[in-house]
């Protein structure tokens, strides 16, 4: 999907409109981490990814051929650049926000296989035949640790 303008003036307010939703979009995602509530982050997902990748092809059709907004009126080619602004303001507050939940999930699933490892380390005193004692660890299920997740 791209912008369908007309001439420069209606790019350039196109792609104001595009950078100014796509900025809503994902500082709402920014404060649903904030808020340790990510799962409510999910419902702006499909629409983010969709307007980011229109951004993204714009970005670069602009990026290599200039001309495509510099006969656009200069207030909304400012208009522009503050939204712009904006959004990349945005977009580091919710790199700040997803990295931290990112680091508080990690330490969750460390402290989690820290204790069932600390569990299974503790021999399990059973009776074998004979009634003897027998000390060997307890049965368990397995546990698997990426810790580039």
């Amino acid at each position: 999907m791209a912008i369908a303008a007309l001439d420069a003036d209606d790019r350039v307010h196109q792609l104001t409109l595009l950078t100014e939703r796509l900025t809503e979009l994902v500082a709402k995602e920014a404060t649903a981490f904030e808020n340790h509530r990510p799962h409510e982050a999910a419902q702006y997902v499909e629409e983010t990814a969709k307007l980011a990748n229109v951004y993204r092809h714009e970005s670069m059709r602009v990026r290599a051929n200039v001309a495509l907004v510099e006969a656009a009126r200069p207030e909304l080619r400012q208009r522009l650049m503050r939204a712009t602004e904006a959004f990349d303001a945005v977009l580091a507050r919710q790199s700040r926000a997803v990295a931290a939940a990112k680091t508080v999930t990690e330490g969750l699933v460390h402290a989690v296989a820290t204790e069932i490892a600390n569990q299974r380390a503790a021999p399990a005193t059973t009776y074998g035949a004979g009634a003897m004692i027998n000390d060997r660890p307890a049965l368990g299920s397995a546990i698997t640790l990426n810790r580039k997740a």
